[in-house]
């Protein structure tokens, strides 16, 4: 079985730790616990590897995050995944910093990467892990925000869950996405 893992960020040195990329920060961190490593091919940087049994390609697409879709069809078609295993990787701005959602499938809930992947597949049917961001910024500034550096003093809890959500990933491959959900959701 095989799954497509994306993580949604925008590539460029400025982008590197802001909010945005969590899902690139988070595939990283899944690659380094995978001994896989990425390189750079058509759309984005890929790493492909396997969680006991199953393969996994992992996909960091570099059309930036409105226009993931084309990142995510492509590789979709190349690997022959469908698209209950493909795995979207995304932050969410109604979440608290930290926590984590698994859904298996939903609305793009206004996220514009979510919105064109669901646009380039013709569905939105398949699974999304959301990472909070949390949303404190004040009125108008949602993009400075968004766009912005975690603080300093989130980092120590911010490298914790993302190793969560690197368990997380991991339950989704081997279990499914019901376990997955039911292990960390809320957790």
């Amino acid at each position: 079985m095989k799954y497509l893992i994306v993580g949604l960020g925008n590539i460029g040195e400025e982008y590197r730790n802001t909010r945005h990329n969590i899902g690139f920060m988070i595939l990283d961190a899944f690659a380094e616990a995978s001994n896989i490593s990425f390189s750079t091919e058509r759309y984005g940087d890929v790493g492909r590897g396997r969680v006991k049994n199953r393969q996994v390609v992992l996909l960091k697409p570099s059309t930036f995050m409105n226009l993931s879709g084309n990142a995510v069809r492509y590789w979709k078609d190349k690997e022959g995944v469908e698209p209950e295993n493909i795995l979207i990787v995304v932050d969410d701005l109604a979440l608290p910093l930290g926590a984590l959602r698994m859904k298996g499938k939903g609305s793009d809930a206004g996220h514009n990467g979510l919105k064109n992947i669901a646009q380039m597949l013709g569905t939105e049917s398949y699974p999304r892990l959301r990472f909070g961001i949390g949303n404190d910024f004040p009125r108008g500034c949602q993009v400075d925000f968004v766009l912005g550096n975690f603080n300093a003093e989130d980092r120590p809890m911010l490298n914790e869950r993302i190793g969560v959500a690197v368990e997380a990933i991991r339950e989704y491959v081997l279990a499914g996405i019901g376990n997955a959900m039911c292990k960390y959701n809320n957790k």
